[in-house]
């Protein structure tokens, strides 16, 4: 008797499974609480070994017992519970994953016990148990080896565990059920599907995905045209002023500055914050600006955040950093045209402004993003963009702010925004609190390390008088949209008397736009463009495009700079004359005058067109002059840069598989 428990209960095999169990509180305690992951990623591989050794030794040496085949699934659920719990003190997102296994293995436990009592026994895990368990314990291997995962990793990751899971769940009810309505007569596992249906089910994939793809593309081949109101309302006078004006501005070039404007303003604001951005990631520039929009947020201010439905699904959502500042109060945030796979022909539609605006007294608007890529003088990869600062403190219900802030609240009110962040699910969850008093902190070190952001601005030392400053707008739903920046644009151009240069990263032009550029330069007696040569560009698709069409784009008069510097430049702005500048988010590409949200600051004022004049400079120096499309001409050590085997053999296949798609791109 003694010699049976023995075997039984105390058999090797069973042993190693006390033992996985046994090791569970150390790995939580590891993870969650000395946040030693390399140890914990060695226990719970320990813990993967003793579960792969017990079944060999069980099968090897004849000890299965019936108790092991019960503490055997119930070790790996405990395993795989504990990894879940420590993902989700960690990973927002993973909470909802742990709450779904939990109700799944206790439905299974509950339908398990009472079937048994029943008399039916399960043959067995099913194939679709098999799967789940499957990506289950991929998705917490791969969290486990990598703690420092994207979250948008994570939350793709918890997706498919989630959606497994369910499927799973809903497979093994239907058996259950099935089993209940006729126990005698129940087969658990039906005939594998026959290969005529797996062609008709791989046929069918085919065409559902076909059929996916053309209502994402379809909707958007379509270009609309100039309507005849966008034509008569412009008149190119409205951009010019002979009085004096009240609005002050700046050029920002640099990315330092940048990011130290940004913060200065944030941190003097008294009533209400608007930052719109196409993208925003939680970086070291990205944490510095959470940390004092968390900050003007703690004192009172009202923070509104615009952002764009794909940077929130790939950066945001989930994100204890974001959910650190929108889990406060005073802080809303929406986002434009949230991805939604249900809604394809909703996909191409993007907000793609930048702006910052601290109460009706200043704002910021360019072409950056709120990350290191743009803003902050940090180490590593980084573009070069532009912005200008306008103070408006002598005109606070007139003038460009009102125009900004009136364009802001017609996206804020649109049906295709939503309110996102606020998930007290999260509220106090153990990594945004975390983060929190993280951004709290870094704050602090801020003000104190950098103590000339936080100073006043001098006004009218730092700035310049504007006669007049106007914002160009493309309209704002997700549809394909009329191209009214473009027009206005180019329109404006025509009107120039000497010169007009333009930068921009990448041009891809249809018929129509090449024909508006044709007739700037045919008006215009200089038309010079600086974009980036096709090994300097950051964009395969714009490089592609611009040695594709560089003879064409050569033939409308326009005079080509290559930026060849070795980092990708992103500016986009452009001077008319002595007298008009503009900077802003449009780049002379398809997407941007068809399909996204886009914005461009014209500014009438000599003191600032001279002042952006001499920043283009610095980036049209020692840029390379276009011959023709296939020479330059070259100063004195000037030599191009050779462009690398991999970026030509992308930019190749695209050419040769993707060329259709530019429109998109």
């Amino acid at each position: 008797m003694k010699q049976n428990l023995k075997n039984e209960y105390l058999s090797i095999p069973n042993l190693m499974g006390y033992f996985r169990i046994l090791l569970i509180p150390l790995y939580l305690y590891l993870y969650i609480c000395a946040k030693s992951y390399r140890l914990a990623i060695l226990i719970m591989l320990l813990s993967f070994l003793t579960d792969f050794l017990d079944g060999k030794i069980a099968r090897r040496f004849d000890m299965v017992t019936e108790f092991g085949k019960i503490l055997d699934p119930v070790a790996d659920k405990l395993t795989q519970g504990a990894l879940a719990l420590g993902f989700a003190l960690r990973y927002p997102a993973v909470v909802i994953l742990l709450l779904v296994f939990l109700i799944k293995e206790l439905c299974m436990a509950v339908l398990g016990i009472y079937m048994m009592k029943r008399g039916y026994r399960m043959d067995g895990a099913q194939k679709h148990g098999k799967l789940c368990t499957a990506v289950l314990d991929f998705t917490m291997l791969l969290l486990l080896v990598f703690p420092d995962i994207a979250y948008f990793t994570v939350n793709l990751l918890s997706a498919l565990a989630i959606f497994v899971m369910l499927f799973s769940l809903v497979k093994y009810l239907r058996m259950y059920w099935t089993a209940y309505r006729n126990l005698n007569n129940y087969n658990s596992e039906k005939n594998n599907t026959k290969a005529k249906k797996l062609w008709k089910m791989l046929l069918a994939v085919i065409l559902l995905t076909l059929l996916y793809a053309s209502a994402v593309i379809l909707p958007y081949t379509r270009q609309p045209t100039v309507s005849e109101e966008t034509v008569q309302s412009f008149q190119a006078s409205d951009f010019y002023s002979e009085s004096d004006g009240v609005e002050r501005a700046k050029v920002i070039s640099d990315n330092g500055e940048a990011l130290a404007e940004r913060v200065r303003l944030i941190s003097q604001a008294k009533e209400e914050i608007i930052l719109s951005t196409f993208d925003f990631d939680a970086d070291s520039s990205g944490k510095i600006l959470l940390s004092a929009l968390l900050d003007a947020a703690d004192r009172g201010v009202r923070v509104n955040i615009l952002i764009d439905g794909l940077a929130y699904t790939t950066g945001i959502q989930g994100n204890p950093w974001f959910l650190a500042l929108t889990e406060t109060d005073n802080v809303n945030l929406k986002v434009y045209n949230p991805i939604s796979l249900l809604k394809p022909w909703t996909l191409m539609g993007r907000l793609h402004d930048k702006y910052l605006v601290a109460d009706s007294t200043a704002y910021i608007l360019g072409g950056r993003n709120s990350y290191d890529y743009f803003l902050g003088d940090q180490e590593g990869y980084k573009n070069y963009d532009w912005d200008v600062l306008v103070s408006t403190k002598n005109s606070p219900d007139s003038g460009s702010i009102v125009q900004l802030q009136t364009y802001f609240h017609s996206i804020w009110e649109l049906p295709d925004c939503r309110t996102a962040g606020k998930q007290r699910l999260f509220k106090n969850h153990p990594a945004v609190q975390e983060c929190r008093q993280e951004l709290r902190n870094l704050y602090q070190q801020t003000q104190s390390g950098h103590k000339d952001w936080f100073a006043p601005l001098d006004i009218l030392t730092a700035t310049v008088p504007a006669r007049s400053i106007r914002l160009v707008s493309n309209p704002i739903h997700v549809r394909a949209k009329e191209p009214v920046v473009f027009y206005t644009i180019t329109e404006l151009m025509k009107n120039a008397d000497e010169s007009v240069i333009f930068h921009t990263p990448y041009i891809i032009c249809n018929d129509w736009m090449t024909e508006r550029l044709k007739e700037v330069c045919t008006h215009v007696p200089r038309v010079q463009m600086m974009t980036n040569s096709i090994a300097n560009n950051g964009n395969p698709f714009g490089a592609m495009d611009y040695r594709e069409n560089k003879a064409r784009l050569l033939d409308t008069g326009l005079q080509i700079m290559e930026y060849d510097g070795g980092i990708s430049y992103h500016g986009k702005c452009f001077a008319i004359d002595s007298r008009i500048s503009a900077i802003g988010s449009f780049n002379w590409d398809m997407r941007s005058a068809y399909l996204d949200t886009e914005l461009m600051l014209i500014i009438d004022s000599e003191e600032l067109n001279r002042q952006l004049r001499k920043e283009m400079h610095k980036y049209e120096k020692d840029a390379l002059k276009v011959k023709d499309a296939d020479s330059y001409e070259l100063a004195d050590g000037q030599s191009p840069q050779l462009m690398a085997s991999q970026k030509k053999f992308s930019i190749d296949m695209i050419r040769r598989w993707a060329y259709w798609a530019r429109f998109l791109m």
